[in-house]
């Protein structure tokens, strides 16, 4: 066993390399990360690396896999589904979720969008951020077709423009941005609401 990989025995290779990618591309981005940061950083020899993860984009395709299980399913899904009783107050709990985040230490906007926007869409590793932000905008379109809401898929749209802009006005300093945006979201149920017909006189 290469010397280095007797540090941190009590995780596998292959997790401490994810984990350290992990604390990395999540501060700096993908491109201001290098493969031999991170095999310094995870103490592990090249072949390890590369036995694990073949090039840096399987590297960022397993960050991305791990963001959603942590970011998308642990904080945004189960947050907010233990604060509701009904469909719409989980989808109204995603902001208050949100705020807490918003004045944690662990803010760190959302890698989906950053590297989306390093990469650009028609590149692999854009176009698996689109994905796994279309299985965030699945959440809400979910909660929205319980909630018997109408044009479940267009609300679901608009509620993701005011999800993402929460997250990019709260990047910015705007340590309001979730209640703003919680306003906004009361307007957009109420305009996606199944009307009830009048009764017959």
């Amino acid at each position: 066993m290469h010397a280095q990989e007797t540090v941190g025995t009590a995780l596998s290779a292959r997790e401490r390399i994810l984990s350290t990618s992990y604390r990395l591309f999540a501060r700096r981005g993908v491109n201001g990360v290098g493969v031999d940061e991170v095999i310094e950083r995870s103490h592990v020899a090249k072949a390890t690396f590369y036995r694990h993860f073949p090039s840096k984009n399987d590297l960022v395709l397993a960050y991305l896999d791990r963001r959603e299980q942590d970011w998308t399913h642990g904080l945004v899904e189960q947050e907010s589904e233990a604060r509701g009783d009904t469909a719409e107050e989980r989808l109204l709990a995603i902001f208050d979720v949100f705020d807490e985040w918003f004045h944690s230490d662990e803010f760190d906007g959302i890698a989906f969008i950053t590297v989306l926007l390093e990469m650009g869409k028609d590149h692999p590793l854009g176009q698996a951020s689109i994905q796994h932000l279309a299985n965030l905008r699945a959440i809400t379109r979910g909660r929205a077709e319980e909630a018997g809401l109408r044009e479940p898929e267009e609300f679901a749209r608009a509620w993701h423009i005011l999800m993402k802009g929460s997250i990019i006005a709260a990047l910015e300093g705007d340590t309001g941005a979730a209640k703003r945006a919680k306003a906004m979201a009361r307007s957009l149920i109420d305009q996606h609401r199944t009307t009830t017909p009048a009764p017959s006189p």
